[in-house]
């Protein structure tokens, strides 16, 4: 898969320091995985929630941090549209965002 924005997961790591490492290992298994529906991602991450607009949510380092894609299947592109805390998380619409 292609990701879009990991500048997005860079910056957040640069202010968590402890988000950086998972996230690194996220990434680094995004670009090397081939997600074609969202049962891919299931069947990797039990805990992903898939939500509408092709949206997906990961818990990030033990579900201290929460990580919202949206993915373009036929294109296998990922574009990171949100990566925070549980309180940042809940200040947003994972549908829209």
């Amino acid at each position: 898969m292609r990701v879009i924005a990991r500048k997005t997961l860079r910056d957040f790591w640069t202010r968590h320091a402890d988000a950086e490492q998972p996230l690194k290992a996220w990434y680094q298994e995004a670009v090397t995985s081939t997600w074609l529906t969202p049962n891919d991602i299931i069947q990797r991450y039990h805990s992903a929630d898939i939500i509408p607009g092709n949206r997906v949510v990961f818990n990030i380092k033990n579900n201290d941090y929460r990580l919202i894609v949206k993915i373009h299947y036929n294109t296998r592109t990922v574009y990171v549209r949100f990566v925070g805390t549980h309180r940042e998380y809940d200040k947003v619409d994972a549908k829209t965002i």
